[in-house]
């Protein structure tokens, strides 16, 4: 039995049920159509007839047998008393026609004797007159249920047609989805390389197929990340981990012989470094997640200004222009900006320089720095997750290697992209970010002017 919760059940059931209704509906009207038009033909006949002979009748004696006009052979001529004056051959033959007198005012009636069509027409107005009978036989598909039967007949005979190709025709238009079906069923986590094979044409199925296929892509290229930055990441945890825990078991196995504040002081360093990168974990985690952090209409310029002040060490130059506005986070776009000046610091010979300006309908932020500069063939790989270059790990080995892959994702989730481009001296680091061209009416706020500064 089909199941009726399927599409393919419900949609031919739909289909029958609808036509069942359109084509009762259809059939209703044709029957009464046909009949009504059908006996009016015959009515319309037989009046002309019995209208011929009334007229004659008034002017003169009715021959007998009255000659047949046509295929209207029923005719009959009756006195007032009912005593039929005249008859056709086929009317003698068969019983009396029915006494219908019409009434004086209405000299025509018509009527219906079973399977005969009769025309009565009073000759005059006069009590006496007599009444002319026309008629003939109705046609067979008439005089009973017959044409009923008939249209019935093919209207069943469609219904099951109609329900037959909507159950063929839902059938070949699902076949793709059991297909999808099948094949999504042997799509694992463990092994998402398989697709969904997609149909010909370019109907709703076969872009829902094609849509199907690049979730699945987008889902692998996912969880193939996912894989290598946990395998990146357990190996990074793992280093510092083991090299703490030999720290720790030497100091046990030789207490005498080892610097034991030293070994705390090594421990703490190691704990400091896997703090860093539990949390720089998080952020990433977080903005993996999608969730998107509160927006602000910020003043560029000032942020920059503020971050670079709060720095120490290393002197940091700010050129901002006036007026560039972004809209962002300020907790996420300060981590970016502070990310990029302490690596800036971290490689510079004197000094760091911070320009900020507006370029179309992008804000820039330059970071610039006199080191040794980053290689072309590096300038890429530094913003991978845990990548840190040698000068960067010999500078300071703290690091957690997850700040610029983390500045990057930041400017990606505002729209924006951070890369390295050509400097004459050193690195240069340069955030782009969509230009919010509305400035809030209170520009009056600390940072709203062009700031310069030194720290």
């Amino acid at each position: 039995m089909p199941d009726l919760q399927s599409i393919r059940t419900r949609t031919t059931l739909a289909a029958i049920m609808l036509s069942l209704l359109v084509l009762t509906l259809l059939g209703v009207t044709t029957s009464v159509a046909i009949r009504s038009t059908s006996e009016n033909y015959v009515l319309d006949r037989a009046e002309e007839v019995a209208g011929q002979w009334a007229a004659l009748a008034r002017v003169s004696p009715l021959p007998d047998p009255i000659p047949a006009s046509g295929k209207v052979d029923l005719i009959q001529a009756v006195d007032a008393d009912g005593r039929i004056l005249a008859a056709s051959p086929a009317a003698r033959e068969r019983p009396a026609l029915p006494h219908v007198r019409p009434s004086a005012d209405d000299r025509v009636e018509r009527l219906r004797d079973g399977s005969v069509a009769l025309v009565a027409i009073r000759t005059t107005p006069e009590p006496d007159a007599s009444v002319v009978f026309a008629g003939l036989e109705l046609p067979a598909y008439l005089r009973g249920y017959l044409l009923e039967y008939t249209l019935g007949a093919a209207g069943l005979l469609l219904v099951g047609l109609i329900g037959w190709t909507s159950w063929t025709r839902m059938g070949q238009t699902l076949r793709p989805v059991a297909a999808v079906r099948t094949q999504l069923a042997r799509i694992t986590v463990s092994d998402l390389s398989l697709r969904v094979p997609v149909p010909d044409g370019n109907d709703e199925i076969a872009m829902l197929v094609r849509t199907a296929n690049q979730t699945l892509d987008r889902l692998d290229e996912a969880v193939t990340q996912q894989r290598r930055f946990a395998s990146t990441t357990a190996h990074e945890l793992r280093n510092p981990i083991a090299a703490l825990r030999a720290e720790l078991e030497d100091t046990l196995a030789h207490p005498d012989e080892v610097d034991q504040l030293g070994t705390v002081r090594s421990a703490l360093s190691v704990t400091d470094r896997l703090e860093a990168i539990v949390g720089d974990l998080l952020v990433l985690a977080h903005l993996q997640a999608d969730d998107p952090a509160p927006r602000d209409r910020l003043d560029l310029g000032a942020l920059v200004t503020q971050e670079a002040t709060h720095t120490e060490g290393m002197p940091v130059t700010v050129r901002a222009e006036p007026g560039v506005w972004v809209c962002g986070s300020r907790i996420q776009l300060i981590r970016v900006l502070g990310n990029l000046v302490a690596n800036a610091r971290r490689h510079a010979e004197t000094g760091v320089e911070v320009f900020v300006s507006s370029a179309g309908d992008q804000a820039v932020v330059a970071v610039c720095d006199d080191g040794a500069g980053i290689a072309p063939a590096d300038r890429d790989r530094v913003f991978e997750r845990f990548v840190r270059l040698a000068d960067g790990r010999r500078r300071d080995s703290s690091g957690s290697g997850l700040g610029l892959a983390i500045s990057r994702d930041i400017a990606h989730g505002h729209g924006g992209t951070l890369e390295i481009e050509d400097s004459p001296r050193g690195a240069r680091f340069v955030l782009r970010l969509p230009h919010s061209d509305r400035q809030p009416a209170d520009s009056g706020a600390p940072g709203g002017a062009s700031a310069r500064s030194g720290a």
